[in-house]
């Protein structure tokens, strides 16, 4: 493939992988075609070619290759159908050792209540043992220069009677739930969560503090608003958390403009007390990395990204690297870890 001019922006700032050894699950991830824009298996194959140990991924509903006919409802399932095809091309070792998409989460919308069961058991059969839950974006916020969810999802979704009832049902499919959602929001998490015990919630990209638009130049308020609400979300035993995400402009960290990327030791100490404090409140085993690829590479390269993921976890032992690192993410989304 062609290198582009984003390619060669990224490769301003090479690393060599640090501690290549240390086995990696990329918990979470996308593959998509679109207009004028494709990341699929290749793709991603390229970004993890930099040196670290990849040794499975969790492929993330993203809106990738929704049918184009039948019920609306069950459009989504073709998303599965395609990131089941990804996988079984990755599972077929022509393409290496990496086990890609080696759980899945596709998307159903909750609010159908009760009729969201078709569309879980459509999921199941179109995943063929891959399909491990589903994420309901309820991303926005207030403020209309924050960018809400591509999915434009109405205030407190989490909390509506109609979305609960078909959050119910995904316990009955031993299935787990994604949330992404903003700093401000993650109260109607907590109440979730309590309200949902058996059931594990995902919190991606530590809960997405925002730095941009009416948040901007308000790091220390922003710091403490973010950390004490998810200190609360930590306290609820079911939700474990996805440390990444921070290579999103919305972030505020302005990486994706600068003249050349950051190098790993400048993302580490930037993102240092953000990650230490998702860990030293839901534990090692509650959390782990995530890629979040091709989003988070408007930023910064795969290798520099997981070079500053070990940079943030090296005074850690090495069970609990392991957990941040790969075992988390395989327990969770149940991956085979022979």
């Amino acid at each position: 493939m062609t290198t582009t001019h984003h390619d060669a922006w990224l490769d301003l700032t090479a690393e060599e992988a640090i501690e290549p050894e240390l086995p990696i699950c990329d918990a979470h991830h996308h593959l998509w075609h679109r207009p004028n824009q494709f990341y699929l298996l290749q793709e991603y194959l390229q970004d993890t070619a930099g040196g670290h140990n990849v040794v499975s991924s969790v492929f993330i509903e993203c809106s990738a290759m929704y049918r184009d006919n039948g019920p609306e409802h069950l459009k989504s399932v073709g998303e599965m159908e395609f990131a089941q095809g990804m996988a079984a091309c990755s599972a077929s070792g022509l393409y290496g050792p990496i086990a890609v998409a080696a759980g899945i989460v596709g998307f159903a919308d909750l609010t159908r209540g009760d009729g969201v069961k078709e569309v879980l058991e459509a999921l199941q059969i179109a995943g063929h043992g891959r399909f491990r839950g589903i994420r309901n974006h309820s991303a926005r916020d207030d403020d209309p220069d924050v960018p809400d969810a591509r999915t434009n999802p109405p205030p407190h979704l989490l909390t509506d009677a109609t979305f609960r009832k078909g959050f119910a049902c995904l316990a009955e499919h031993d299935l787990s739930f994604d949330a992404w959602m903003f700093a401000p929001q993650l109260a109607d998490l907590v109440d979730l969560a309590q309200a949902f015990p058996d059931t594990t919630i995902v919190l991606n990209h530590i809960g997405t503090p925002i730095g941009i638009a009416s948040y901007a130049n308000r790091t220390q308020e922003v710091f403490a608003q973010w950390s004490a609400s998810i200190t609360a979300v930590a306290a609820c035993p079911n939700v474990v958390v996805k440390l990444g995400g921070i290579g999103m402009p919305i972030c505020g960290f302005g990486w994706a403009s600068g003249e050349k990327p950051p190098d790993s030791a400048t993302i580490a100490e930037t993102i240092t007390p953000f990650l230490l404090h998702c860990i030293e409140q839901f534990g090692p085993d509650r959390c782990m990395f995530e890629s979040n690829f091709p989003v988070d590479k408007q930023s910064m390269s795969f290798t520099v990204l997981w070079n500053a993921f070990k940079r943030v976890s090296a005074s850690f032992s090495p069970s609990e690297r392991a957990s941040l690192l790969h075992d988390t993410a395989a327990r969770i989304y149940r991956i085979d870890m022979a």
